[in-house]
């Protein structure tokens, strides 16, 4: 059976997608064009959690390739 062969960039945004729902509480990363939901409160200790996952993910990709 062929393996089919994955869009990066659709990878990518599904990781960070899920990071930012997990660790920063948010829906969607798309722009809604609307300032109660493009603008949240977030504290530093979560942000820095969350850009720790995703180095850690982009490492961990770049170690597959």
């Amino acid at each position: 059976m062929p393996r089919r062969k994955t869009d990066p960039a659709a990878s990518r945004d599904a990781v960070l997608l899920e990071i930012a729902r997990r660790r920063l509480f948010l829906e969607t990363l798309e722009t809604r064009n609307a300032d109660s939901l493009d603008f949240h409160d977030v504290a530093v200790w979560t942000i820095r959690a969350a850009l720790e996952e995703a180095y850690e993910a982009g490492r961990r990709a770049a170690s597959q390739s």
